[in-house]
């Protein structure tokens, strides 16, 4: 028993940090558990309005136990709040031999009992959510050593006003429009990029045209985005949209850390070739990625409900700290080697541009990893779930507001007023750069 209670405790911590983890939208879903062990299994979690529905078809389903046939009354379905997580945590801690069925911080859905007869073993009913909150949908087995396979169908979904169905969880239901509106203005962007490109056609290097391509694989990720949350809210399905928006968010993100990685090399419009040191970074940083958006596949297309759904959502974590510090090597790399290079061509006013642009630029990027990774994860944990997309808002935003940056800051222009110098500037560059060491 104590071995029980044990794994019921440690299983309860591992959702306690699973349902802190901001999860993707409760579309309908269909899974297979085969001979499954765990106490509980987190299968969905959702915002519910004072409309909501949670409807659960369960067939083919088996119990196999190594002593006698367990009580089917131990086995079943329920909804947990997050607040009330940590009170079952609390009631599991004090009672050796409490079921988590038997608590009154549930909203108890159905269990075994409720099965129809063998060999069919099936059950499907549709339950109202009256009481507007986020909560979990759990699977819980208090009878010890036993195994459960079955398959299970669950739909999650909120009433609108003319009693068609919502399959976003309340706080998402904005996001088809959301993206859809940061698509059209990341295609303006395209076009406005493309006149200054011709404009100054004299100027441009191939990096603009990789930027170029970055710009259009982001309006082209946010577009499936709109598409995918847009069926996914009407249907419940995302129609293979959601097959489209990670193709796209693929190649939009390896593009995107790989524009980053020369531009702080200063490749193409500083220098046409990459050091070995500087192709050893696009060597970990690409792979890495690949892996980064399997990570982020499995996490979006599965769910909770797998067992090392938590391990995928902490080698997505890992990888993309590395990716976030690799990428900063060669801007690092630039600065110093400027800095060096001042000293001995005579050019330190054209070098003092440089060096604050590239300054300027490494500030920024650090800027945006920590805003993107660090507080729109706070934000996504700390909001309450019926604003969740204001944090979707608060990325997008960044993301805008860092693109349109460091375009600015890398634009082909012909005559770049940073070069068009006199003596008395040149001199005073000098001093500068004797005085400042441009520490990081």
């Amino acid at each position: 028993m104590k071995k029980t209670t044990f794994t019921t405790v440690v299983s309860l911590i591992t959702i306690l940090f699973t349902v802190m983890i901001p999860q993707s939208t409760a579309e309908i879903k269909s899974l297979t558990i085969t001979s499954d062990t765990r106490p509980m299994i987190l299968l969905e979690k959702f915002g519910f309005t004072h409309t909501g529905h949670v409807r659960i078809a369960v067939s083919e389903v088996s119990v196999a136990a190594s002593a006698s046939q367990p009580d089917p009354s131990r086995l079943g379905f329920f909804l947990l709040s997050e607040e009330s997580l940590l009170q079952v945590l609390i009631e599991i801690q004090q009672n050796p031999s409490f079921c988590v069925l038997d608590s009154h911080y549930i909203t108890s859905l159905f269990t075994f009992r409720d099965l129809s007869p063998p060999p069919t073993a099936s059950f499907n009913r549709s339950y109202p959510v009256t009481s507007p909150n986020e909560f979990s949908l759990f699977f819980a087995n208090c009878a010890p050593e036993t195994s459960v396979s079955m398959a299970v169908r669950t739909e999650l979904f909120n009433l609108d006003a003319d009693s068609s169905r919502d399959y976003l969880s309340a706080g998402q239901t904005q996001l088809p429009t959301l993206f859809f509106l940061f698509s059209i203005v990341y295609f303006v962007f395209l076009v406005i990029w493309f006149h200054v490109c011709y404009t100054n056609k004299r100027s441009v290097h191939r990096i603009h045209l990789l930027m170029a391509t970055l710009l259009l694989m982001k309006a082209l990720n946010l577009i499936c985005a709109a598409e995918d949350k847009h069926y996914v809210k009407v249907t419940g399905t995302p129609h293979g949209w959601d097959v489209l928006f990670y193709i796209f968010q693929f190649i939009r993100v390896v593009l995107l850390f790989t524009v980053i990685v020369l531009i702080g090399t200063g490749w193409s419009f500083l220098k046409p070739f990459l050091q070995e040191r500087e192709k050893k970074v696009l060597m970990v940083v690409i792979p890495l990625q690949v892996l980064a958006n399997l990570a982020s596949v499995v996490i979006g297309e599965t769910g909770p409900f797998i067992k090392d759904w938590v391990t995928w959502n902490q080698v997505f974590l890992l990888v993309d700290i590395i990716c976030c510090c690799a990428i900063i090597f060669p801007i690092v790399w630039s600065i110093k080697s400027l800095r060096e290079t001042s000293k001995t061509d005579g050019k330190a006013a054209r070098n003092l541009a440089k060096l604050t642009l590239f300054r300027q630029f490494y500030i920024v990027v650090i800027g945006y990893l920590y805003f993107t990774r660090i507080v729109v994860f706070a934000l996504k944990t700390i909001t309450a779930y019926k604003y969740r997309w204001v944090s979707n808002l608060a990325e997008e935003g960044a993301s805008l507001a860092f693109y349109i940056v460091m375009f600015y800051m890398f634009m082909p222009v012909e005559k770049n007023e940073y070069f068009v110098l006199d003596e008395e500037e040149e001199e005073a560059a000098e001093i500068a750069l004797r005085e400042e060491e441009f520490e990081l």
